[in-house]
């Protein structure tokens, strides 16, 4: 195995779980942040069960990503956790309300509104916080000698709360296009005319976020600047897909919107991973920095390696089964 690097190894499968998870969970996330925006009861319905076979699989790549993390580089976890222990925590309650509401909605009548909150709201701080946790990431950290060294709040700063409602503005779009792929009639209908919103929303915070971060890490201003001839293919591939996503609604094509709407985030995430390659702990430590010692990555790779098939195939199997649309007061057909 020498020839191979393993931190490098690690690397992709912990960022290739990361950017599963994200267009996985992201849109019924997505969902949640739209519900309290739904023209109806029975529109709500649709989208919770366009989502409820598939749901709590998605987020099977949260949990791969996270163990993988704790394995192959501790001292992330041993830096992200105290810098960053607010925001998870929100995180983790935000999906833990959703995951509630998901089971008690449909068997409650009288309290059902509130269960609707609790989707809304779940689905809403989950969201932002992912969101702030990525701004914390790109701004860096404060660390001396592999020890977290700043406050508990130091991860939440104008930019971080950009990047958590700009996270939750493009978790919505992709609600609204994966309810255009799986809805019918007036629920469709709707969520061809909220898109072009969401796009523009989303849009306009890209282009602020973009104008911003040089400013946030010398490193991505040296990476942008000094190799703009590769870096900007990226920003660029993204906005194709957001054309894409515009025509699929002018069309009304309707699995075209949501296909686009991943590649916009597909191409979104290599750009941040370019832009701070091989930094996994900004400023100052690289994923080497950061690794366990290669017999433990090795160990635990030879599992993983079982592990990703059968969690590809499980999930490529359920969105088989569920390929269909769902319609008002039945389900999937």
């Amino acid at each position: 195995m020498e020839m191979f690097d393993l931190s490098i190894i690690w690397a992709g499968i912990i960022g290739f779980g990361i950017i599963m998870y994200v267009l996985m969970d992201g849109f019924d996330l997505g969902l949640g942040i739209l519900y309290p925006f739904a023209p109806d009861e029975q529109a709500r319905d649709v989208m919770m069960n366009s989502v409820a076979p598939v749901w709590d699989g998605n987020e099977t790549w949260l949990v791969l990503g996270g163990a993988g993390l704790l394995a192959a580089f501790p001292l992330v976890y041993s830096v992200f956790l105290p810098a960053l222990y607010i925001g998870v925590f929100l995180m983790l309650a935000g999906l833990i309300f959703r995951g509630v509401a998901f089971e008690f909605r449909f068997k409650s009548q009288r309290n059902r509104r509130w269960w609707n909150r609790a989707f809304c709201w779940g689905s809403a701080v989950a969201t932002f916080a992912q969101g702030a946790v990525v701004g914390a990431y790109i701004q860096g950290f404060q660390v001396e000698d592999f020890v977290y060294t700043g406050g508990a709040f130091d991860w939440l700063t104008p930019f971080t709360v950009l990047t958590g409602l700009g996270l939750m503005a493009g978790y919505a779009l992709l609600g609204s296009t994966w309810l255009i792929l799986k809805s019918e009639g007036h629920v469709r209908d709707w969520a061809y005319r909220i898109t072009p919103m969401l796009l523009a929303v989303v849009l306009f915070v890209f282009a602020v976020i973009s104008i911003w971060t040089p400013f946030v890490d010398p490193l991505v201003w040296e990476r942008w600047f000094g190799h703009i001839h590769l870096i900007w293919i990226f920003p660029a591939l993204a906005l194709l897909c957001a054309l894409l996503v515009y025509r699929g609604v002018r069309q009304r094509r309707d699995g075209y919107p949501f296909v686009a709407t991943i590649g916009i985030y597909v191409f979104t995430y290599l750009g941040l991973i370019v832009s701070k390659w091989p930094m996994i702990v900004p400023p100052s430590y690289t994923l080497w920095d950061a690794a366990s010692a290669p017999e433990s990555q090795l160990f635990l790779l030879i599992g993983v390696l079982f592990v990703i098939p059968v969690v590809l195939g499980y999930t490529a199997w359920t969105y088989w089964v569920f390929r269909g649309k769902v319609r008002v007061g039945e389900g999937y057909h």
